[in-house]
């Protein structure tokens, strides 16, 4: 599989993903970017903390793209107004990744138009729109991702710092809160849901513990236990203790048992980090 942006290469095809939390109105703009030649897929989500999930999940065309260092997708078109995070909030979240997709503003609210623009979006579509104008945006999105390219294709250019830090959203109250995976220190299943224990204390998210082993390995989780998963950096000490071995996350805040099942495992990993440190 091969992703390529070049002034040259007029067959382009772009992955893209829609939000917004009116159903008649994502509808609309799925099916306006779906007529577009240059748009092969369209992802939907019909809120900021769905928008985020689907950008973390297992997709293979997603993780393919995550492989070749773009963005998960090359566009967000985003409406602005929406319950929880708004779409603003959501876009400085996109901003943060290395590299970041395009995004283009999708509103029946003319007056966040300057802010929209502040935040690096290219363009800003009021509702309702017709065909040509989701299509002249499609096209400026064509154009960023060419000068980007340019850009990094410069001769003298520095390589950009890598920005792999997965974001996570949590529901409470009627509030989305992104909680980034660096502040999770380790994880406990508590049924289909995982508890994550942070810096500033402990979330409950809908996601099995077995999903976020898979997924954080490479990020330096390692599980040690049916219900845990810890941040492989945190552990201080590894020691036997009445039921078996035990290990100890930080300056004794915390010890968490340790299965027969992985504590081989975590003994070759500890080793492992500690000959790579």
């Amino acid at each position: 599989m091969r992703f390529t942006v070049s002034a040259q290469d007029d067959t382009r095809k772009l992955i893209v993903l829609a939000v917004d939390d009116e159903p008649k109105s994502l509808a609309e703009l799925v099916h306006r970017l779906e007529n577009n030649p240059r748009v092969s897929r369209v992802f939907r989500a019909t809120d900021a903390s769905e928008a985020l999930r689907l950008l973390s999940s297992d997709d293979d065309e997603l993780r393919a793209r995550k492989e070749y260092g773009l963005p998960p997708v090359d566009a967000v078109f985003s409406d602005i107004n929406m319950p929880g995070l708004s779409g603003m909030e959501m876009s400085r979240v996109f901003a943060a990744l290395r590299p970041a997709p395009v995004l283009v503003f999708v509103t029946g609210h003319a007056e966040e138009a300057v802010n929209a623009f502040d935040l690096g979006a290219i363009d800003y579509v009021l509702k309702p729109f017709a065909q040509d104008r989701l299509d002249r945006a499609v096209s400026r999105v064509i154009d960023k991702l060419v000068s980007l390219q340019a850009t990094e294709s410069a001769p003298g250019r520095a390589e950009p710092v890598k920005n792999d830090d997965e974001v996570i959203p949590v529901e409470l109250a009627g509030t989305t809160k992104l909680i980034p995976r660096s502040s999770v220190r380790w994880v406990e299943a508590q049924g289909d849901y995982a508890r994550l224990f942070t810096t500033d204390g402990s979330h409950l998210v809908r996601i099995p513990l077995a999903q976020l082993e898979e997924r954080w390995e490479k990020a330096g989780f390692v599980r040690i236990h049916r219900s845990f998963l810890v941040a492989l950096p945190l552990i201080t000490e590894l020691r036997m203790g009445q039921g078996g071995y035990q290990v100890v996350i930080g300056n004794e805040e915390k010890v968490l048992p340790v299965s027969r099942r992985h504590t081989r495992e975590l003994k070759d990993r500890l080793v492992g980090t500690a000959r790579n440190g």
